[in-house]
Parts: structure tokens; sequence; C-alpha cells
């Protein structure tokens, strides 16, 4: 498994604990930090994916 995967999972799951954090106070920015997080933890994980695709193809050749 890549890095980049179990990074962009992490980062997924801190966005989602700040963009809750954010909604329970009431704090849009917080919200929007945790949006974003989210968002760029789901193109890492994607990015790590396709890495592992790759490296399965290679292996497999």
């Amino acid at each position: 498994m890549d890095k980049d995967r179990i990074e962009g999972a992490a980062k997924q799951v801190k966005g989602a604990v700040k963009d809750a954090f954010g909604k329970v106070t009431g704090d849009t920015k917080t919200q929007a930090e945790g949006k974003a997080d989210k968002a760029e933890g789901k193109v890492q994980n994607t990015v790590g994916g396709a890495k592992d695709g790759v490296r399965d193809a290679v292996d497999k050749a």
C-alpha cells in the first residue's frame, strides 16, 4: 500500500472531524477548512491508489 493512500485517508478523517466541529460550533472557517482537508485527502488517496495500480501492473509484467 502506498504511503499516499495512508496519508490521504488520515487527512480525510481529520477533515471530517474538523468539518463536524465547525458545524457544531457554528464556525464556518473551521468547517470550510475541514471540507478542504477532506478533498485534499481524497485526491491524495486516489493518487496513492493509482501508484499501487501501476506498481502491481509492472510487477505482473
